[in-house]
């Protein structure tokens, strides 16, 4: 198992400073399309599959620091991954007073550094089958592939497949998931 830590010449390369267009290689999502130029939080609102996160988001004052330099790796989860959950779990987690645990929940799809599916998939091969990825929030992630998805296991044991990868922004690069993921704690 490979653990990751990346530095500032990786983060430096993945920091797109280009026109206002979008990237070419930049796929739209939620409808939406996706520019390089634009933070995380910037490009997110605008995507109708991501407005459970967005709201998340806000909930747990996380909009400056995703908006922030970074760069990040964000494992965004859809509107239908947020569905998943038992009935009434975001209801509850947005309200003020479960602020630390949506904080928490949110900060485990997040890993310091902007890191393609290139990367990842090339840490996956380099670490025989499996890499580790350290989240924000402290625990890891491991990272597999299933033929060519990578597919995330949680702390929990929950997987959850990239679905949209190498979404890129101005301060790192997005890549939607299909289930929210989960620390242990």
């Amino acid at each position: 198992m490979t653990k990751l830590s990346f530095g500032a010449a990786l983060a430096a390369a993945a920091l797109l400073t280009a026109a206002p267009a979008v990237a070419q290689s930049n796929p739209r999502v939620g409808g939406a399309a996706m520019y390089a130029n634009k933070t995380i939080v910037e490009n997110a609102v605008n995507s109708k599959d991501h407005t459970t996160l967005v709201a998340a988001v806000k909930a747990a004052g996380l909009v400056e620091t995703l908006s922030g330099p970074g760069p990040f790796t964000v494992f965004a989860p859809t509107n239908a991954a947020f569905a998943k959950l038992p009935a009434g779990t975001v209801d509850t987690l947005v309200k003020p007073e479960n602020k630390q645990a949506l904080t928490g929940i949110l900060t485990y799809h997040v890993v310091a550094g902007a890191m393609s599916a290139r990367q990842i998939t090339d840490a996956i091969k380099a670490g025989g089958g499996t890499a580790t990825l350290t989240t924000v929030q402290g625990e890891p992630l491991t990272a597999r592939l299933s033929g060519k998805s990578v597919i995330l296991t949680d702390a929990k044991g929950g997987t959850s497949r990239v679905t949209i990868a190498d979404v890129r922004q101005s301060n790192g690069v997005i890549h939607v998931v299909d289930t929210v993921l989960m620390p242990a704690a």
